[in-house]
């Protein structure tokens, strides 16, 4: 085994995505034979002595990959939220396992659980372009203006414009309506600051892919193991990362995402 960089080695010991990683290197939590070490350093655990917090970085974990249904009221975190339930809570015996994709607490759906960094890492940064699909019940039916404004991009608050998306409505909903996104970034409550800037309402938040793995049947609060098949079809449905342009506004991811027609309601 070569040297690694450390956030990998450390992601592969179970200690959480890369990005959490790279978190405890810069707080200086990390050495290397009893010295701190900077973020982007390598080491090769056969012969350097590599501690977190003092304590021996464990060897490489078995990957595990498990998809959930995340319900409303749970949280998408591993830290407890006083007398509130965690996706951890709902996954018995993978207490080294870590989300991928959060939602937020009023928002249900698909998480993905795992302890493989690299996956997480590109199925998150935005430079992989990786797909999410969502159903959105809006309090009331958004005109063409309104969509066709979200499906360019929207400045939220700070001047960042979100990128483009595939928008459209699926249902009635009474006086609201089911709506389909699909997106290739995904920052927290992106969603519902883009129908608050729109003047709508989101009633209910569902994510039912990311990438290409569907929630499929799967109820509130289940989980199941991935397949090995969908685990490598996960992968491929990462980009290739893409240099960044030279621009003041964010790169968008240039393909235009697809709607899966086969998941139903």
């Amino acid at each position: 085994m070569t040297s690694e960089r450390l956030q990998k080695l450390m992601a592969a010991a179970g200690l959480g995505s890369r990005r959490a990683c790279e978190e405890l290197i810069r707080a200086g939590r990390v050495t290397v034979n009893g010295k701190p070490i900077a973020l982007g350093e390598k080491a090769d655990p056969r012969h350097d002595d590599i501690r977190v917090d003092g304590r021996p970085l464990a060897a490489a974990e078995q990957a595990m990959y498990l998809a959930l249904h995340k319900p409303r009221g749970v949280v998408s975190s591993l830290e407890p939220q006083g007398e509130r339930q965690t996706v951890r809570d709902l996954v018995p015996g993978a207490a080294r396992l870590f989300p991928v994709g959060r939602l937020d607490l009023e928002s249900e759906g698909l998480i993905l659980m795992t302890n493989d960094g690299d996956l997480a890492l590109r199925l998150t940064h935005p430079r992989y372009g990786c797909e999410k699909e969502y159903r959105v019940m809006l309090s009331r039916r958004p005109d063409e203006q309104q969509l066709e404004i979200w499906r360019r991009g929207v400045v939220l608050e700070g001047g960042l414009r979100t990128a483009p998306a595939l928008v459209r409505v699926e249902s009635p909903a009474g006086r609201g309506a089911w709506v389909r996104v699909v997106m290739g970034e995904g920052r927290k409550r992106e969603i519902r600051e883009i129908a608050m800037r729109l003047g709508l309402s989101v009633v209910r938040l569902q994510r039912i892919r990311i990438g290409s793995l569907l929630l499929g049947s799967l109820r509130p609060g289940q989980s199941r193991e991935l397949t090995a098949a969908e685990v490598r079809q996960l992968l491929a449905s990462t980009h290739a990362p893409q240099s960044p342009k030279p621009s003041r506004r964010p790169a968008v991811h240039a393909a235009r995402p697809r709607v899966r027609q086969r998941q139903r309601e």
